[in-house]
């Protein structure tokens, strides 16, 4: 699993005008299973997403599509975690470590 975390580069009126392609954008990767989870950090100085894959790279490259990143008003820090323990309705995404 990943932690996409969004901060925002520009002034939030920049970020706004963004707004509906990155929401287009979201539910077209939560269309396609890749994201569990979203929404707007508080204080509103972002966002964060949480996504499911096995690649990294994968990952990266969905992130650099984001309106947000190609209009240049915010950057990605992505962690990425192995999910050992979760609610029931995310059983389908526990791991176990490796070793």
């Amino acid at each position: 699993m990943f932690v996409l975390e969004l901060t925002y580069t520009s002034p939030i009126e920049r970020v706004d005008e963004l707004l509906d392609a990155h929401v287009a954008w979201l539910d077209a990767e939560y269309e396609s299973g890749v994201f569990i989870a979203s929404g707007r950090k508080n204080p509103r100085d972002g966002g964060v997403i949480l996504a499911v894959g096995d690649d990294r790279a994968e990952i990266e490259r969905i992130t650099a599509s984001d309106p947000f990143v190609t209009g240049g008003v915010c950057a990605y820090r992505i962690t990425e975690f192995i999910a050992t323990k979760t609610a029931p309705a995310l059983a389908p995404y526990r791991r176990q470590l490796p070793g």
